[in-house]
């Protein structure tokens, strides 16, 4: 199928990564958004945040003639066989989800679908969505002879080109055999097993994949949480949890701050709905996020056990994106506990490698500062957010002897701990309880 042109609809992080890899892979992918100056600066080989490897995938395949973007959904969906949906599906603060972009697109496919095409969502979505979709393109054009499938998507922010090359599996749903036979010969390209069901059982997956993921991260943090407490290490116990093959050695068991990105508060959301929507409970869901939204607040109680006001303070911290490899700050940890910082008389530096602070503007709180030594200068605490690789081989010795007082808070447990206090730090990981009080009067 290699040559065949694919339209790919919605150019975020998703489409931009979808449309390049697949471009990549041998297609004829047109990628299609209603905003000019990005599609302008993606044929110019830009894309809309950053990813490592993505803007050579996108500038080389479109030297290539293999990839192009347009605004033109028309001429994008002619003579293409597959159009995947790839829309970025907006969360507000709630973490509630806004489907009017999503169903704008079907309505518009609803005039330019050719027979026998096959419409593949992938954004995040609800259960049920898939089977509107088809309804208001089948209302709009009752003649159009068409099927739609859900695969959701399986990237990660920071290594999305090699997960969406060598993911572990591609789940597809869809309720005709014939159209899983196409979409899996869509993806017949990427060398992963597929696994087969029906259109609301995909869609149910992405929620469910999500929602544990969540629950996980809820869970361990819990225990990190009394580990501080007890003098118990929550980096040991978690390694004990791993050993066994009933949890497995990949489990997300790192204490540290609550999800953040949107991603898996969104499904957790969409799940909580769904349950009163059937009269049904969602007990553990409930306490995933009840967990979650307090976690970030460690940074405070940290704080507290050296100091005994947080007013006048000034804090650095290290890392705003939400996650390493990436520039966005949606949704980030670091600006909801720097909004809290501030919010009890903390003055705030920060900095991060690849934020992209347009995401903030007239919102920012805090000083930006160009490197990490402007941050440490003065300071009464450091706070490592990020995991960005460089943060471990900072001169920590030249930051001690800037900052007012050798206050460090490592909420990713990123650092190695006896490093840390032989150079003099006052070291507060997460969930170390073993040595956390050592030092602190």
């Amino acid at each position: 199928m290699t040559g065949e042109k694919v339209c790919v609809v919605g150019i975020w992080h998703l489409g931009s990564v979808v449309s390049a890899c697949l471009a990549d892979l041998g297609y004829s992918v047109v990628g299609v958004d209603r905003d000019e100056k990005k599609v302008e600066s993606l044929n110019n080989g830009t894309p809309p945040l950053f990813e490592p490897g993505l803007t050579e995938l996108i500038s080389s395949n479109i030297k290539l003639g293999r990839l192009r973007y347009t605004t033109d959904l028309g001429g994008a969906v002619k003579g293409s066989k597959f159009v995947l949906i790839t829309l970025d599906t907006p969360v507000n603060e709630k973490d509630e989800i806004d489907l009017s972009e999503l169903f704008d697109v079907a309505i518009g496919l609803s005039m330019y679908l050719e027979n026998d095409s096959v419409v593949v969502v992938s954004s995040q979505v609800p259960v049920g969505t898939c089977d509107q979709v088809r309804g208001l393109i089948t209302t709009n054009n009752p003649s159009i002879i068409f099927d739609i499938a859900y695969s959701p998507e399986n990237l990660r922010l920071g290594n999305a080109i090699q997960r969406f090359k060598i993911p572990g599996r591609i789940v597809i749903g869809a309720n005709r055999d014939d159209t899983l036979d196409k979409v899996e010969e869509l993806f017949s390209v990427v060398n992963a097993p597929i696994i087969r069901m029906n259109l609301r059982s995909a869609e149910m997956t992405k929620h469910a994949i999500n929602a544990f993921l969540g629950m996980s991260i809820s869970f361990i943090n819990e225990i990190a949480n009394i580990c501080d407490e007890l003098g118990a290490d929550a980096l040991q116990v978690a390694s004990g949890l791993r050993s066994d093959e009933r949890i497995g050695q990949t489990a997300p068991l790192n204490p540290g701050l609550g999800f953040a990105g949107g991603t898996l508060a969104r499904d957790l959301k969409i799940l909580q709905e769904l349950g009163t929507k059937v009269d049904r409970e969602t007990h553990l869901v409930n306490a995933t996020l009840k967990v979650n939204e307090t976690q970030n607040r460690l940074v405070i109680r940290k704080l507290l056990k050296v100091y005994d006001s947080l007013e006048k303070l000034s804090v650095g911290v290290f890392g705003l994106t939400y996650k390493p490899g990436t520039s966005t700050l949606r949704r980030s940890a670091a600006l909801q506990i720097i909004h809290d910082l501030v919010r009890e008389g903390v003055t705030v530096k920060a900095y991060d490698p690849k934020a992209d602070l347009g995401e903030v503007r007239e919102h920012k709180e805090f000083q930006f500062c160009s490197d990490p030594q402007m941050v440490a200068d003065g300071c009464d605490a450091l706070i490592m957010i990020t995991e960005w690789p460089e943060f471990k081989n900072l001169d920590f010795n030249s930051i001690k002897q800037s900052m007012k007082r050798p206050v460090l808070i490592d909420t990713q447990n990123m650092l190695d701990e006896e490093q840390m206090r032989e150079k003099g730090f006052l070291y507060f990981g997460v969930g170390r309880g073993g040595k956390l009080n050592e030092g602190v009067h």
